[in-house]
């Protein structure tokens, strides 16, 4: 019986034990989601979920290390140990809940389109876009393909691994819209002002973006939502969210 009931506990330790025993963490990103993370000219990662991520190590005094991958790969990298935690702008829901744990949300999103198309920018409502003869794009794996493919059937919908191969399909005329949470889209916006790029006013959806982690571990998870919450109050996550999402200073550090 004792052994019966102690093995559940040490199994959920993993994650933290690992942490601690190593002395780093890795938390899983795509790196080129702008403002939640992307490359800079330097060559270094920076953004919203960046700075999150270095205040996070730094309270649990350990080594951050970033393992960037295609989003895709995201969440089944996280179930398989080979990372610690996943931070990407990811929105909380239901069927990725049932398989890992999620803290927050720390901000909140919705999905947009953007677009050099003056009829699609003006649409009020999905119905304006679910067209036969629109070409849309978004990252595989994403929430943004599940509203595609539910509220926006009748378009032609093409894959990609990371939203710059979006991007550029977009200036070069190969679609019609970009499909992304809002704050993708309106920081491509400010990136590329010659490309005359349009997004939504308001967004299509609202949608939690948080932090996932392994389900099994409830001792890392307190942990993680402790620091988070000591963020909140200190009021850094607000300063974060001003820096990154309003004031768009850091777009010169940027290609």
């Amino acid at each position: 019986m004792v052994t019966f009931l102690a093995t559940p506990a040490i199994k959920a330790q993993n994650t933290l034990d690992k942490i601690v025993k190593s002395g780093e963490i890795k938390i899983g990103m795509t790196g080129n989601q702008p403002p939640f993370a992307v490359m800079s000219k330097s060559g270094n990662l920076i953004g919203y979920e960046v700075e999150i991520a270095t205040l996070l190590a730094q309270a649990m005094k350990v080594e951050l290390k970033i393992e960037q991958m295609p989003f895709s790969e995201l969440l089944p990298s996280l179930k398989s140990g080979k990372i610690d935690a996943v931070m990407s702008g990811m929105t909380i829901t239901p069927e990725r809940n049932l398989e890992v744990a999620f803290l927050g949300p720390y901000t909140v999103s919705g999905k947009s389109i953007l677009t050099r198309s003056t009829k699609l920018s003006e649409a009020q409502d999905a119905n304006a876009i679910n067209q036969t003869d629109v070409k849309l794009v978004t990252l595989g794996g994403s929430t943004s393909e599940v509203f595609v493919k539910n509220y926006l059937p009748n378009t032609n919908l093409t894959l990609v691994d990371n939203y710059d191969q979006a991007v550029d399909m977009l200036l070069n005329d190969q679609v019609d819209a970009l499909v992304a949470d809002y704050p993708v889209c309106a920081i491509t916006q400010m990136r590329y002002p010659e490309a005359n790029l349009a997004s939504l006013n308001q967004p299509l959806t609202i949608e939690p973006i948080g932090m996932a982690l392994p389900a099994d571990d409830p001792l890392f998870m307190n942990l993680v939502q402790n620091y988070l919450n000591s963020l909140q109050l200190l009021g850094a996550l607000e300063a974060l969210e001003k820096k990154w999402f309003e004031d768009g200073g850091w777009l010169v550090q940027v290609e």
